[in-house]
């Protein structure tokens, strides 16, 4: 099959073209796995953390990539949840304990860094972490589903916002513009406010119906209560909390942060940016309940889902285009014939 593989993982800016495309044997799934025909993988920002090593890959060569949304084309032992041609996704989460808190066990594995992903043609993944799609979307859209949007759903659930409070997003690319559309089903009564670099992605999110809009430092109309931060980056950090009102919360939703504008962070003070019982929480992976509570109402709004289209052999390109900043909602790999 062919598959976009990592031999080694590198800074993009002296490999622009880490992932190589090879054939490789067709896996064969094992008790309690299922075998999976890809028809789209999305990209997502965490595959530039694994390439560059913030979350390393903890076996080499790797297969990336956990937005996976494929067709059942085999059983392993023991599997009876699906049958063969059911449309499925699966996520960021490849394996774990089960339990409430699976994702910080130490037995967490990451689809696409601990264990193949969906940059390929076929994957295996445990039937227990397959999760059937909504009719609602086709391939293409549901693939940000399985992280962008279980992420960001399990982001939204940890601000702790109530109907009527402010949500603040920093940041908006493929998951913020999900959360977007997810707070204003969950709390129509409430306000989002949305802080961007773009001038596009600002206006991207006034059409999705943000309350308003503006640059990262920029202040808003009044104090959110809640901050999602989803950037890679230190100084949206700090402008979230000077921004949060007495009390407020800021999530987190970021497996890594790069080090390029880490040292603003030695500019923290006490009593502008933490005081007034100021919080800060981060998102840690995702179990599999997020996609079980989230996909139902992801369907029932239902979500817009904007997305650019790549071939599979054109991966280096649209990562380099993330990288860059260059994103109006998420990027999918086009891998086999699906809808």
């Amino acid at each position: 099959m062919r598959a976009m593989v990592l031999a080694a993982t590198a800074s993009l800016d002296r490999n622009p073209a880490p992932l190589t495309l090879v054939q490789v044997p067709r896996p064969q799934p094992g008790q309690g796995e299922i075998l999976i025909e890809v028809s789209v993988c999305g990209v997502c920002h965490t595959e530039l953390d694994e390439i560059e090593g913030r979350t390393a890959p903890s076996r080499l060569p790797v297969i990336p990539g956990h937005e996976i949304v494929g067709r059942v084309v085999q059983n392993g032992p023991g599997c009876s949840r699906y049958q063969t041609g059911r449309r499925v996704g699966v996520g960021w989460i490849h394996s774990s304990t089960g339990a409430q808190d699976e994702n910080l066990s130490d037995e967490f594995r990451a689809t696409g860094r601990d264990a193949n992903g969906g940059y390929a043609e076929f994957v295996v993944v445990p039937e227990r972490y397959a999760y059937s799609i909504p009719d609602e979307f086709s391939d293409a859209e549901a693939a940000p589903l399985l992280c962008a949007g279980a992420v960001g759903y399990r982001s939204l659930c940890l601000a702790g916002i109530k109907d009527g409070e402010v949500l603040g997003l920093t940041g908006f690319g493929g998951s913020g513009h999900l959360v977007l559309q997810l707070a204003n089903y969950l709390y129509p009564g409430g306000q989002v406010f949305v802080f961007a670099r773009s001038e596009l992605e600002r206006g991207f999110a006034l059409e999705l119906g943000a309350d308003w809009a503006g640059d990262t430092r920029d202040v808003p109309p009044v104090a959110p209560h809640a901050i999602i931060d989803t950037t890679p980056a230190w100084t949206p950090v700090l402008a979230a909390l000077e921004c949060l009102r007495p009390g407020g919360r800021l999530v987190i939703n970021a497996i890594r942060k790069e080090a390029g504008d880490r040292d603003v962070m030695a500019s923290i003070r006490y009593e502008d940016h933490l005081w007034m019982e100021k919080e800060i929480k981060s998102v840690a992976n995702v179990t599999h309940r997020d996609f079980e509570e989230f996909l139902p109402i992801a369907a029932a709004i239902p979500l817009h889902v904007e997305v650019q289209q790549y071939a599979l052999e054109q991966a280096n390109e649209a990562l380099l285009e993330l990288r860059a900043g260059h994103v109006r909602g998420a990027k999918v790999l086009k891998i086999s014939p699906g809808d």
